[in-house]
């Protein structure tokens, strides 16, 4: 089984891309250079899965649009039967969808082919040694994403209006109906038509219970 490869010896590498203009290319660019080996190559995802089985390389260089089977199928299949093997994309596109479905499918490293020459040849390193790598852009639109999950806010109770989550909040503070109409320029009867409806969404009998499902999801406190 594949792994990261031991110092002194090759990087072996088989290339996968349905353009053989392109997969000559990789082949001149990459065979030879700093130790890096290719052994194979194939012309779609079917054949890159059967290739990297019988040959079990330490990096497949695989694009993702490819006939049979596409490259992200490709990877989940390869990374099943040989986890060791580092698949590193190289593909025209970088729209979001496809960079995390290469990520879910196992891949270790994601470069767009305008990449420059030695930047491609020294990823193929780093992926033979176990390491991951991706291109500037990639690695900038993937801690955007997470940065944009961490940092959003899980609303509570999404079933109520913005303006009743005010209400239940300031309920759970312990203030009464007139204090809260009060606070928010509203009148008793807007309030009180609030309430209810605040006890209905969130279905509980009376302001008691009302409060108390309010603090347990971190609404209000105890006045």
């Amino acid at each position: 089984m594949a792994g990261p490869v031991v110092a002194g010896t090759a990087t072996r590498v088989v290339i996968a891309d349905d353009h053989p203009v392109f997969r000559r290319g990789l082949k001149a660019l990459l065979d030879g250079e700093d130790g890096i080996s290719v052994v194979g190559d194939a012309a779609d995802g079917q054949e890159a899965v059967r290739v990297v089985l019988d040959l079990e390389p330490d990096v497949v260089v695989m694009d993702l649009h490819m006939p049979v089977l596409g490259g992200v199928e490709a990877a989940k299949q390869i990374q099943a039967a040989l986890p060791g093997v580092g698949v590193l994309v190289l593909t025209m596109h970088e729209d979001d969808e496809l960079v995390f479905a290469a990520m879910k499918a196992g891949a270790r490293g994601y470069l767009v082919k305008t990449t420059d020459d030695d930047e491609i040849v020294r990823a193929v390193q780093a992926i033979g040694a176990g390491e991951a790598i991706f291109s500037a852009t990639i690695a900038q639109r993937m801690m955007g994403y997470f940065t944009a999950i961490s940092s959003s806010e899980v609303v509570a109770f999404p079933q109520l209006t913005d303006r009743e989550r005010e209400v239940l909040k300031l309920m759970a503070s312990g203030l009464d109906n007139p204090s809260i109409a009060h606070k928010l320029h509203l009148s008793g009867k807007t309030v009180r038509n609030r309430v209810s409806a605040i006890f209905t969404k969130l279905q509980v009998a009376d302001r008691a219970q009302a409060i108390v499902r309010a603090r347990e999801a971190g609404l209000g406190s105890p006045a």
